[in-house]
């Protein structure tokens, strides 16, 4: 409904009204109930006000208090969120130009539905904005009158007036004539978020992002990244390329092992000689050849000095295994070759 209208002594009527509510609230214990709210939004360039019930009403609060209340804010900008099935007209009215003669910037936003006199409040806003899934609709006033005839004819013409009045709303804010706009009234409209955004009550039909949507990709770089392979530098573990592994695992030996232990092994290969390429089995002295000799043979020494010989072999250190492989790790191989061919 539009809200509750009388031909005469309205003022009168609304006073009593407020009285008989006033009343009624401390009989039953009952606080007035605010239907709107106004807080400072998360932007603090913006507040927020809240239209959330009824306009007006028996336990509500009137448009008197809603401006002494909306002079409070300072805010550059103003977003009024509504969900209100309508009330008073006249409350509705006072309401909408309260928030016409606002300087701050004023942004209705529709969240459940804005019917009857909540859609002309959403008229007063800069910008409309309808939420998901919300409706606005538009009805022709209409209120209750008790008398004679007379009395029921002036309300016809009262409600008329009224609704005319209304119709001039959403035509200054949607455009076409008065009659066009009595039409849509009479049938009752209801209008989607497209379909009021189409008949020119709304300026956007806003779109709730969907749960779970994935975030957006980044953007690729323009310049290529390089081969995986090409990323790590081996330098760093003590690599120096395949031609100088033998000195890097040399330096890695002697850290490991430490310098004393280093200078042990040194001497232990100095006393055994350099080694071969594969020192793991002792060289083997090679048999004489079957051909004599090209001079006269060697005379015989002294048979002391044959069996001094004999045995020196026999005591002669064999080389150490261990001793051998550890050599390989602390001299190079071409130090050992030039070693071997010196010997």
């Amino acid at each position: 409904m539009a809200g509750l209208t009388l031909p005469a002594n309205f003022a009168s009527f609304v006073a009593r009204q407020r009285e008989q509510a006033d009343k009624l609230r401390a009989q039953h214990g009952i606080e007035a109930q605010s239907w709107y709210s106004i807080r400072n939004a998360a932007d603090p360039d913006e507040a927020e006000l809240m239209l959330y019930d009824e306009i007006g009403g028996w336990f509500g609060s009137t448009a008197d208090e809603f401006i002494a209340d909306l002079r409070d804010v300072t805010s550059p900008n103003l977003r009024v969120r509504v969900n209100s099935p309508g009330g008073s007209v006249f409350e509705g009215i006072a309401i909408a130009n309260a928030l016409r003669s606002h300087p701050a910037n004023v942004t209705v936003q529709v969240d459940g539905i804005a019917a009857s006199i909540a859609s002309v409040i959403a008229m007063a806003g800069n910008r409309i904005e309808m939420s998901p899934n919300t409706m606005l609709m538009i009805h022709d006033a209409s209120g209750l009158c008790m008398g004679n005839a007379a009395d029921m004819a002036e309300m016809q013409e009262l409600l008329d007036l009224i609704s005319d009045n209304i119709a001039d709303a959403y035509s200054s804010r949607a455009g076409g004539t008065r009659e066009e706009w009595r039409e849509r009234m009479r049938a009752e409209t209801w209008y989607l978020p497209e379909d009021a955004v189409r008949a020119g009550l709304a300026d956007e039909a806003t779109q709730a992002p969907k749960a779970g949507t994935p975030a957006a990709e980044p953007e690729e770089e323009d310049e290529p990244q390089p081969e995986m392979r090409k990323v790590f530098d081996l330098t760093a573990y003590g690599y120096t390329g395949p031609q100088q592994q033998t000195a890097g695992l040399t330096e890695d030996i002697r850290s490991l092992v430490g310098e004393e232990v280093a200078a042990q092994l040194r001497a232990a290969a100095g006393e055994l000689g350099p080694v071969d390429e594969e020192p793991e089995t002792p060289a083997v002295p090679e048999a004489a050849p079957a051909t004599e000799p090209a001079g006269p043979p060697a005379e015989p020494g002294p048979a002391g000095d044959e069996w001094a010989a004999a045995v020196a072999r026999l005591i002669q250190p064999q080389p150490d295994p261990w001793a051998t492989a550890v050599a390989r790790f602390t001299y190079s191989t071409s130090a050992a070759s030039s070693a071997t061919e010196a010997a």
